[in-house]
């Protein structure tokens, strides 16, 4: 059974790595993964998307995500409402970087505080707090993607030392954090 999803971020926030990390920890599991990530203007604060497809089965499509089984927004405040009811129509879940859940009546959205978690955990580069593996994490847990076990290994991958020690800790933290609104 095929999955798709969309993650929309900032350059610089690690979107493109996030969904590098889930598809490495989908492998992991003895799925079939894609990570695609698409640019605009490459510059720290564009906006991102990344394509993510977690399969059963060998994956032939090659495009963009078109109808996706959840959205994750990295940074709420990139999109408005009608952006995000486009990307995300109900009833396709929605899953946000936030402190809190906002009131979206007739959707099913879950939130994660992956701002506040990267800048207890000194996750920041260039001034910008890094959330991807927060995110990357709630959306494993939130979409079913992966186990926070797989994630944690997928990171082995991409961060070494002190890093990887801090992102894993991120991980476990947004794992046990993501909350839905309902």
């Amino acid at each position: 059974m095929l999955k798709e999803f969309i993650i929309v971020s900032r350059g610089g926030q690690g979107g493109v790595t996030a969904s590098r990390i889930l598809a490495s920890a989908a492998v992991l599991e003895g799925k079939w993964a894609q990570a695609i990530p698409e640019f605009g203007a490459e510059r720290r604060g564009a906006i991102v998307r990344s394509y993510l497809r977690v399969s059963t089965e060998p994956i032939r499509r090659r495009s963009a995500v078109r109808e996706p089984q959840g959205v994750a927004v990295f940074s709420f405040r990139i999109l408005e409402l009608s952006d995000v009811n486009k990307l995300a129509p109900p009833p396709i879940p929605l899953l946000i970087n936030s402190e809190k859940g906002p009131y979206m009546p007739g959707r099913q959205l879950f939130y994660v505080d992956a701002t506040g978690i990267a800048l207890k955990l000194g996750l920041i580069v260039a001034g910008w707090p890094l959330v991807n593996t927060a995110m990357a994490s709630a959306m494993a847990r939130v979409f079913d993607i992966a186990s926070l076990d797989s994630v944690k290994r997928a990171m082995a991958d991409y961060f070494r030392g002190k890093t990887l020690e801090a992102n894993v800790r991120a991980a476990e933290v947004a794992w046990e954090s993501v909350r839905g609104v309902t």
